[in-house]
């Protein structure tokens, strides 16, 4: 597998100077740098941002900007996307490397709960990316959706991607279920197969992408 892996990348674009140099400290500096979108993913979010031309995406999980940098690299000059990042201690790192890219002037950085944040901004997304607190997505899924009582933040054609769908295999591990983080993954891709409002089918890259569309 590790030939197969490395035949993959050597096949797949290389990856950018910036983004090889931010993969490099995120795993000098973090204690969790698996996190991390990384070469792979990071092109495929840029082609799928390429694939939807969305003209606003909205981003729950910065970690250090990886993957914010990676949808603004297939973004159109006037795109905007609205990262919210819980933790503030990531703020300055994340912040850096926008700054230095020729796209970060896309990228509008937001520190605190998702949950809290993202209706305030008021803005409709053609594509959102999932990847905060596990155990939150199913209040992610709801907000975005407007179950929860505000505005609806996506609409018909909108697109969602949620990240790590598979955590590390513990979704059929039965012994895995009574883990917070599990369970809410598991609720949340059962949500997805019974809601009628969506279509969706989960990818295997990586800890897997669970690929949302309304219709």
């Amino acid at each position: 597998m590790e030939a197969l892996e490395q035949y993959i990348h050597q096949h797949t674009d290389p990856e950018a100077a910036l983004l090889q140099e931010l993969d490099r400290e995120t795993h000098r500096r973090m204690v969790a740098p698996r996190m991390l979108s990384g070469h792979l993913q990071g092109k495929l979010l840029t082609m799928l941002t390429r694939m939807i031309c969305p003209k606003n995406i909205l981003e729950i999980g910065t970690f250090t900007g990886y993957s914010a940098l990676s949808f603004a690299a297939g973004l159109e000059e006037d795109g905007t996307i609205d990262t919210i990042e819980v933790d503030d201690e990531l703020e300055l790192l994340a912040q850096s490397y926008f700054n230095r890219s020729e796209h970060g002037h896309k990228i509008h950085l937001h520190i605190g709960s998702a949950l809290e944040i993202a209706p305030r901004l008021e803005t409709t997304y053609d594509l959102v990316f999932i990847d905060g607190d596990k155990r939150e997505y199913p209040d992610y899924y709801r907000m975005l959706m407007g179950d929860n009582g505000n505005k609806p933040l996506v609409r018909s054609g909108s697109f969602l991607i949620a990240d790590n769908i598979l955590w590390s295999g513990k979704v059929v591990e039965p012994l895995a279920r009574g883990d917070r983080h599990t369970a809410a993954l598991l609720e949340f891709n059962r949500m997805m197969v019974e809601d009628p409002r969506v279509e969706n089918v989960i990818v295997p890259i990586r800890d897997g992408l669970n690929m949302i569309r309304i219709k």
